[in-house]
């Protein structure tokens, strides 16, 4: 870990431009040079071949899951190796690689003792998620949810009633999964190394419709409801027609019939947590 490229993303949550300049002062404190660097979305993100051309050998990361997901999936192929920051709200992979830790420290001790390791991520089709997919009636809470979090009360109230309405409906239906409810309002698919964790929510009654909404605006959904969680190799949407999915947070539309199933990236991710 010597030669950086620095990629933020100020709009993620804690990733403030103060504290990406601050930041900066560690990489020179630690005598790590900083090649080039990257304001997402604003900017593209660098091509492998860039990176490889100004012999950059480590992408550090200050942004939130779906900016890091997005980084992740484009460098895939590259040589280098990915130093997470948490800079977004709930910052799952930074916890995952790092623990507590802030980002200044996490720095000093991926220069100190920082090992490669791999991560596993859910996928289906060309999509990726290393945090995990959420798809089903509540994925419609994402616009409302942004909204929150950027300070934007203009159309809050048209986003809430229209994500209200598509939570009633019927739910969404995965085939390969016995033993899990069908026409969950939510259904998480979390990746681990040998298999996928599979939780869906069943909220049924306007309380807990109610609850799953304000959760998604405030914090974790999965505590909003009842969960039924079972563990499988893979899993397929049922039906005909698309379904909302949000991958590491970002939304997308899946095809139907379309097959989840788990993978598993190279060594590439820097990590600072003593090994299990």
């Amino acid at each position: 870990m010597q030669n950086l490229w620095f990629i933020t993303n100020t709009a993620s949550g804690t990733a403030t431009a103060a504290r990406a300049t601050a930041l900066e002062a560690v990489f020179a404190e630690l005598d790590l040079t900083l090649i080039g660097r990257t304001s997402f979305p604003d900017d593209d993100l660098p091509k492998a071949a860039d990176l490889a051309a100004a012999k950059v050998d480590t992408m550090v990361l200050f942004a939130g899951d779906g900016t890091i997901n997005a980084a992740a999936c484009a460098l895939a192929d590259w040589a280098g190796s990915i130093l997470i920051l948490p800079g977004g709200t709930m910052n799952l992979l930074a916890r995952v690689l790092h623990g507590n830790a802030d980002p200044a420290t996490i720095v000093r001790a991926a220069k100190e003792h920082g090992r490669q390791v791999a991560l596993p991520y859910v996928e289906a089709g060309k999509h990726r998620g290393f945090v995990g997919v959420i798809m089903g009636p509540a994925a419609t809470w994402v616009r409302a949810r942004e909204l929150v979090r950027s300070r934007q009360l203009r159309g809050l109230g048209r986003a809430m009633l229209s994500a209200w309405r598509r939570t009633f409906s019927r739910g969404i239906r995965l085939e390969g999964v016995p033993g899990l409810r069908h026409h969950a309002q939510a259904i998480f698919v979390r990746p681990e190394p040998d298999r996928l964790d599979v939780a869906a929510i069943d909220a049924r009654d306007w309380r807990s419709i109610a609850a799953l909404g304000w959760e998604w605006l405030t914090g974790d959904w999965v505590a909003a409801a009842q969960v039924t969680q079972i563990h499988t190799k893979q899993v397929r949407i049922a039906g005909n027609k698309p379904v909302q999915a949000l991958f590491d947070g970002e939304p997308v539309m899946l095809d139907s019939n379309v097959t989840i199933k788990g993978g598993m990236a190279r060594e590439m991710f820097i990590a600072t947590v003593e090994e299990a």
